[in-house]
């Protein structure tokens, strides 16, 4: 494999990121099988002490291996983000899932050099899928994945995290049109819709909004697939992590237009 930048080799970063996923999900899966207490956080989300724990012990492991190294995450905030290398961490994305025994939940981890996405993984330790991506290329438990061929609006399956979120957060009229135009909708959201979209099951993902913990660790999984991926505007995915639009290449422009349409 290509190195990344000339002093960190992606074969090596491709292990590491395995067992962060490895440890955590371990982690995770205890308390997905025992249940778990419910907080409920100031912005109203879930979480619970699989979260905090996952998260905590991956930045005990990536300051181990990397003590110059930035860090955001979810659960315990930024550190160092000025470094050359920044990684993300969302220990448990789709937190209400998890907390229904609904296995469509995962650990995202990312790392940007210099602001950019360069490497992401989706872990999802209950359906036992790997995914990562370097921008490149993507793969789903070692294998090539690519984004389906879908060239027409009215074949696409289209899947989005919230049912509610758009009308509150975007154009309701817009995306009630495209979700009336596209042949199959549903809510096979967070972590999970985006790792359908990048290994060609589904053909639009949609999130009106996100955290740069939710959206920046997908960015290399989704290019390297093929993805074209935006926020919910038609803008850079980086500069703008609020949202994401991600689909199809052949389908994407059209997409964007019709979610902006009042």
């Amino acid at each position: 494999m290509k190195e990344i930048s000339n002093n960190l080799d992606q074969s090596k970063l491709y292990q590491q990121m395995k067992e962060l996923a490895d440890v955590t999900g371990k982690l995770i899966t205890r308390y997905y099988l025992q249940g778990v207490a419910v907080e409920t956080k100031a912005d109203q989300s879930p979480v619970t002490a699989a979260d905090r724990e996952a998260e905590q012990l991956m930045r005990k492991m990536i300051k181990a291996w990397y003590p110059n190294h930035g860090i955001i995450g979810e659960e315990f905030g930024n550190e160092n983000t000025d470094a050359e290398y920044v990684w993300i961490l969302d220990p448990i994305d789709g937190t209400k899932s998890f907390v229904s025994h609904v296995p469509l939940f995962g650990t995202l981890i990312g790392l940007l050099h210099k602001g950019e996405p360069v490497a992401g993984i989706i872990n999802n330790p209950i359906l036992e899928q790997f995914y990562f991506g370097d921008g490149k290329k993507a793969f789903l438990n070692d294998k090539p994945i690519h984004c389906s061929k879908c060239r027409k609006i009215g074949d696409a399956v289209m899947c989005t995290s919230d049912p509610l979120n758009p009308a509150k957060y975007q154009s309701k009229s817009g995306f009630e049109k495209l979700a009336h135009s596209v042949k199959v909708y549903r809510t096979w959201g967070d972590c999970y819709g985006y790792g359908l979209l990048a290994s060609g099951q589904i053909d639009i993902m949609i999130d009106p909004v996100m955290n740069p913990w939710d959206s920046l660790p997908l960015i290399p999984i989704l290019r390297g697939a093929g993805v074209t991926v935006t926020d919910y505007h038609g803008n850079d995915p980086v500069k703008h992590p609020e949202s994401m639009a991600a689909a199809a290449p052949g389908i994407h422009k059209e997409v964007i237009a019709m979610l902006n349409r009042e």
